[in-house]
C-alpha cells in the first residue's frame, strides 16, 4: 500500500469520538490507542411499529445526502437470510434501527429511500437480505469494502477501514451475535448503531482516493454491477460438506448427499443453521461406516450434534435408501462441469496448449494486479479467465481476435475497465502459447 493510500484526507472531520488509553508497542515503546469510535447522537430506540416508521420515513426523507445502511442476519443460528435489523443513517437525519420482523409493511421507508444514493460495506452480504423485505438502491451505490480492495488496501473490513483511513477504533465484540434474539440487548443495538455511524465520511475520503489513484471510473462500474446482485443457489451444496476429502466410494458419496439433504430440509422446517441439527463431521463419519440400525449409528465415535439422537431414524432411512440405489444412480466423485472447463490440473492432459495459455494468461494478469495494487480476483474473476482460455475464438488475426475476446469476456459479466486492462493480455496468452 502506497503512502498516498494511506494518507487521511484532511478534508474529512468525524465529530462524535472519544480517546483511548495507551497500550505498549510490540518494541517494547508505549504506543497511542486510536480513538474509539461513539454515537454522536446517542442510541436511539428501536423501530418496531408501523407508526415509529412512518416517523423513521419521514426523518430519513427530509435528510440530505446519500444514506449509510447496514443489515444484521442471524447467520449461524437460523436457516434464513432474512435481515433482523436495518440501521440507516443520513445527514440531517440521525440513525435509525429498525426491526421489520414485526411491521405490517416497509412502503413508507422504501418511498424515503427512493432515489437516494446507499452507501454500505461488503454490500453482496446484505443486498439479498435487504431485497427481501423490499429495500432497494434505486439510485446510486458505494461499496465501502470494494473500494479499499480496488485501492489495494490489504485489509478490507469495516473495522479496519475506518482505523486505517479515518483513524478511529471500532469494538467488533458482537459481529457473530444471535439477531433473531428479542429484545436485542443495548449494547448489540450500539455495535450495529456504529457500523453505519461513519459510513458517510468513510465513503468521503475513498472517493477521493480512487480519483487520485485514476481508479474512480473502475468504482462506479463495479458498483453498478453490484446493485443488480441476487443471490444464486450453489449446485450440488452438499458437495461442499467438510471433511468430504475421506470419502472413499460412490455410495459412500450418495449417504453424503442423502444425509446433507434431510439436514438441510430439517434445518430448513426448524429456521435454525443446518450445522446445529448435526456437524458435517458426523455425516462423514457416518457415511463411512453406513450403519443401518440405530444402535449402530448412535454407537458411532464422532456421531452427535443436538438432531443425531432425535432425528436418528431420519438419518437410518436416508443411508438405507441409498444402500437400496443401482450404482448408476450414485452421483459422480467428479461431477461435469456445466458448460464450463475442466479443473486447471488436467488441462496439461486434454490441451497441452490450452494449459499453456492460462499459464501465460495468469502470469501477465498477475503481474498487472501488482503493478496497478489491486486483488487479482477484482482484476479479473478466475473463472472467466478459465472460461476464455479453455475456448478462445478461433480467429488469429490480432485485432479481431482483440475484439472477440472482448466480446466474449463481456458476455461473461466482465467490466469495461476490467476488459480494457486485460484483454490484450489474454491475445497475447492465445497467441503466444501456439507459437
Amino acid at each position: 500500500m502506497t503512502e498516498e493510500a494511506a494518507a487521511t484526507p484532511e478534508s474529512i472531520t468525524t465529530p462524535g469520538f472519544e480517546g483511548g488509553e495507551d497500550e505498549q508497542a510490540e518494541v517494547g515503546e508505549e504506543a497511542p490507542v486510536s480513538p474509539l469510535l461513539t454515537l454522536r447522537d446517542g442510541l436511539t430506540a428501536v423501530v418496531d411499529t408501523d407508526a415509529g416508521l412512518r416517523e423513521a420515513a419521514a426523518a430519513l426523507a427530509a435528510g440530505t445526502g446519500p444514506v449509510g445502511v447496514d443489515a444484521e442476519r442471524a447467520s449461524g443460528y437460523r436457516y434464513s437470510n432474512r435481515a433482523y435489523l436495518v440501521q440507516l443513517r443520513r445527514e440531517g437525519s440521525g440513525t435509525w434501527l429498525i426491526d421489520p420482523i414485526g411491521l405490517s409493511t416497509l412502503d413508507p421507508l422504501i418511498e424515503a429511500l427512493d432515489g437516494v444514493d446507499w452507501i454500505l460495506h461488503a454490500a453482496t452480504q446484505d443486498l439479498p437480505c435487504l431485497a427481501e423485505i423490499g429495500l432497494r438502491p434505486t439510485a446510486g451505490l458505494f461499496d465501502t469494502e470494494l473500494a479499499g480492495r480496488l485501492l489495494g488496501y490489504p485489509r478490507v473490513g469495516l473495522a479496519t477501514l475506518v482505523e486505517t483511513v479515518l483513524g478511529f477504533h471500532m469494538k467488533k465484540e458482537h459481529s457473530a451475535a444471535d439477531w433473531s434474539t428479542r429484545p436485542l440487548p443495548a449494547a448489540w443495538l450500539e455495535y450495529a448503531a456504529l457500523d453505519v455511524e461513519v459510513l458517510v465520511e468513510l465513503r468521503d475520503a475513498l472517493m477521493l482516493e480512487l480519483a487520485e489513484t485514476g481508479k474512480a471510473e473502475w468504482a462506479r462500474q463495479e458498483f453498478e454491477a453490484e446493485r443488480s446482485f441476487e443471490l444464486v443457489p450453489r449446485t450440488d451444496a452438499w458437495r461442499r460438506t467438510s471433511g468430504m476429502h475421506r470419502i472413499r466410494s460412490r455410495r459412500e458419496l450418495g449417504v453424503i448427499k442423502a444425509l446433507w439433504e434431510a439436514r438441510d430440509e430439517i434445518a430448513q422446517q426448524r429456521d435454525v443453521t443446518p450445522g446445529r441439527i448435526i456437524p458435517d463431521a458426523a455425516i462423514v463419519v457416518a457415511a463411512a461406516a453406513m450403519p443401518t440400525d440405530r444402535a449402530a449409528l448412535l454407537g458411532l465415535k464422532g456421531f452427535h450434534g443436538r438432531g443425531a439422537e432425535r432425528y436418528s431414524s431420519r438419518w437410518i432411512a436416508a443411508i438405507k435408501e441409498v444402500l437400496a440405489l443401482e450404482e448408476s444412480e450414485l452421483p459422480p466423485r467428479n461431477p461435469k462441469s456445466e458448460g464450463g472447463p475442466p479443473p486447471p490440473r488436467a488441462w496439461a492432459d486434454k490441451d497441452p496448449v490450452a494449459a499453456r495459455r492460462l499459464t501465460l494468461a495468469r502470469e501477465s494478469i498477475t503481474a498487472l494486479a501488482e503493478e496497478r495494487k489491486v486483488p487479482l480476483e477484482n482484476l479479473l474473476t478466475p473463472d472467466y479467465l478459465r472460461r476464455a482460455m479453455w475456448t478462445p475464438p478461433g480467429t488469429r488475426d490480432p485485432g479481431a481476435l482483440l475484439d472477440e475476446v472482448a466480446t466474449q469476456l463481456s458476455g461473461y459479466g466482465a467490466r469495461g475497465w476490467q476488459i480494457a486492462l486485460t484483454a490484450p493480455l489474454l491475445v497475447d496468452a492465445i497467441l503466444g502459447a501456439e507459437a
